[in-house]
């Protein structure tokens, strides 16, 4: 059995807050014994507004919260999956990237999920390869495309929990990514975000549990909640699923925190065994 934690955030508008609440939270969790802590998307800085974000969003190698996490990591000796932070492009070092746009206009940022070791050193890295554009019948609208250059890769890692695969919110929704993650031999995926209510509440545990029914992998998905100081309202109900797509922890859609869970790798193999789909599956001619 491998203990995990996730921390389910109340991200807001000031990075050293936010990395004060992630490093109490790797703190607590090294200390009641996971091996794994698991932090939901933009867990650095949550703010909608991209003129004011603009001034605290860093390089990789410049930013104080991969930088404070990687300490406290080492100091617990424990893994974290860091779930998102909007890390500031260097094109001249990372090159322009699948989807990229040239010019004045280009997107400046990339949504990145970090895969971060007991030893403190970056296991992984992820960029959020779909991007949320969409106009909500609440009236929410969202154009992350506007500001962050989507990724192109499908990233795995060794961890205590397996082979584990890497995905962030939005990426939820397409199934040819986690067809993908299934074929790279997952055990488990995860899948921070920053989900909106009424997404949330309409599509959040389906999809969830469809995602680690298809793998026959264990989804952990840690998410912010709440009312945050930009104004906007998430989701809540961090998730632990099983590959059956039972669900073994739901931390609710009202308070942040750290919850806990216990992660049988048998349930893994039963699962494969009993609905053996990624054996069964053949490719489909269009």
């Amino acid at each position: 059995m491998t203990r995990i934690a996730l921390f389910q955030m109340t991200a807001g508008i000031d990075p050293a807050q936010n990395a004060a609440a992630i490093v109490d939270a790797v703190r607590q969790a090294g200390g009641e014994g996971a091996e794994m802590l698991f932090t939901p998307e933009m867990s650095g800085l949550l703010d909608r507004d991209r003129k004011r974000a603009a001034a605290a969003i860093a390089r990789e190698d410049q930013d104080r919260v991969l930088a404070a996490v990687r300490e406290e990591a080492a100091a617990q000796g424990i893994w974290v999956a860091l779930g998102s932070l909007a890390v500031a492009l260097d094109p001249a070092a990372e090159g322009a990237g699948a989807g990229a746009v040239r010019g004045a206009e280009a997107p400046r940022w990339a949504n990145r999920s970090y895969l971060v070791g007991p030893d403190g050193a970056i296991a992984a890295r992820y960029d959020k390869i779909h991007m949320f554009d969409v106009d909500l019948a609440s009236g929410e609208s969202w154009r992350e495309s506007n500001a962050y250059r989507p990724g192109d890769r499908v990233v795995t890692a060794t961890t205590p929990l397996g082979r584990l695969g890497l995905a962030v919110c939005y990426d939820l929704r397409f199934p040819a990514l986690f067809d993908a993650l299934g074929r790279a031999g997952c055990d488990a995926i995860a899948i921070p975000a920053a989900f909106t209510v009424p997404t949330g509440r309409a599509h959040w545990h389906v999809l969830q549990r469809a995602r680690a029914i298809e793998a026959s992998a264990f989804v952990v998905a840690a998410a912010q909640v709440g009312r945050h100081a930009d104004g906007r309202r998430t989701y809540g109900h961090s998730l632990v699923v099983d590959p059956w797509g039972e669900v073994l922890l739901d931390m609710g859609g009202e308070e942040a925190g750290l919850g806990f869970a216990e992660i049988d790798p048998a349930r893994i193999a039963e699962a494969r065994r009993q609905v053996p789909s990624l054996a069964n599956r053949r490719e489909i001619l269009e």
